[in-house]
């Protein structure tokens, strides 16, 4: 892991290095030159360090038909393309191999249903904010934002369509700086992708801030940081105290929903409570690190203080079409491709219960809208 992270910032000082070489400062700063281009899908591929990337096996047209006629099982599916805790896509096809019920699979679901919602608007009308791209040595291109917007392409229109994208003419000097940039103007996008996405940008404006240093005596102020993220002085500072703990990202990545700015004062409140205890101002790596337990007990103990959902509810979400109705009436759900293990289904957990209930209608509704 620390290995991995030091050749990225190497590599990452002498990608910087070379476009400094190239141009100022300021100019570096500017939008770099781009244009509209509409290219196949085949030729694209997504970018797996994107802390909204769905890990996902893109199949061929031809596949994709049989896994919707139901001619591929999914555990041959996953046998073939070796997509077992990924999501399978292809033409009129979406199929979550994550392990049934688990964090991943709930997450992917919830993924999966905004992605088919959107392919429907794509199949009747352009999308208004296209994808951006940029070449790759291999004559390719990767994706630098809107993911969900290119599998809903492949979904939509299948893996040999073609769309238009946002072509840079040149990979970006600061991609996850971009990629934040999108993050954090979204207000549907899930909070843990965002403070992740605000690390990795840092990162790489932390790298020129040091590199400006050494090259004209002065570093990135607040502000002028702030300003390149694009967000106000306000949201910098929100940004930034969430992301100075592991456990607060391990939260939100586990589900943890509270608003931002609750979370902020919990860790500012502890923060304050244990420099008044140790009679300190400056917090070091141990001082830090003893704070992060803090917040991690203070998150659990908030999470068992909520009320428990009564274990005897069970419920079905609305249906608006009819033939979805008439579907989840006629058909035997146990016979479904779902990978659920009807089984050990614990039918006495409600939670269960209805993630299998939803299950079951999201596959019912995406075989009937396909």
């Amino acid at each position: 892991m620390v290995g991995g992270l030091t050749l990225y910032i190497l590599s990452l000082e002498q990608q910087l290095s070379a476009e400094l070489n190239r141009v100022n400062f300021d100019k570096l700063m500017v939008e770099q030159p781009y244009e509209y281009k509409s290219i196949f899908l085949n030729k694209i591929r997504p970018d797996s360090t994107n802390p909204r990337f769905l890990p996902v096996v893109i199949i061929p047209n031809q596949d994709a038909y049989q896994v919707a006629t139901k001619k591929i099982t999914k555990s041959q599916l996953i046998a073939r393309y070796d997509a077992e805790n990924k999501v399978v896509i292809g033409k009129a096809c979406i199929v979550n191999c994550f392990k049934y019920n688990s964090p991943d699979w709930k997450k992917a679901n919830k993924t999966i249903e905004s992605i088919t919602e959107l392919a429907s608007n794509i199949a009747v009308s352009e999308i208004i904010q296209v994808p951006t791209i940029y070449p790759t040595e291999d004559g390719g291109y990767q994706i630098l934002t809107g993911h969900r917007r290119f599998f809903a392409m492949l979904y939509a229109n299948g893996l040999d369509s073609a769309a238009h994208f946002k072509l840079y003419l040149s990979r970006p000097a600061l991609p996850k700086t971009k990629q934040f940039q999108e993050n954090a103007s979204r207000e549907d996008l899930p909070q843990y992708g965002k403070l992740q996405a605000f690390k990795d940008a840092m990162l790489e404006i932390e790298t020129l801030s040091s590199m400006r240093q050494r090259q004209e005596g002065k570093v990135l102020t607040v502000k002028e940081c702030a300003s390149i993220l694009g967000v106000s002085m306000g949201a910098f500072d929100n940004y930034n105290v969430l992301t100075r703990y592991a456990a607060v990202l391990d939260a939100y990545h586990h589900g943890y929903a509270q608003p931002f700015i609750k979370m902020k004062k919990m860790v500012l409140s502890i923060e304050n409570s244990y420099k008044r205890k140790h009679n300190i101002t400056a917090l070091n790596i141990d001082h830090k690190t003893a704070i992060n337990q803090l917040i991690k007990k203070a998150i659990l103990k908030e999470s068992d203080t909520k009320p428990k959902q009564n274990p005897k509810t069970y419920r079905i979400a609305p249906i608006t079409s009819v033939d979805v109705l008439k579907t989840l009436l006629s058909v035997n759900v146990f016979e479904l491709e779902l990978g659920i293990d009807w089984n050990s289904l614990d039918w006495q957990d409600n939670r269960q219960v209805n993630d299998a209930i939803a299950a079951v209608v999201s596959y019912i509704e995406m075989k009937n809208s396909a």
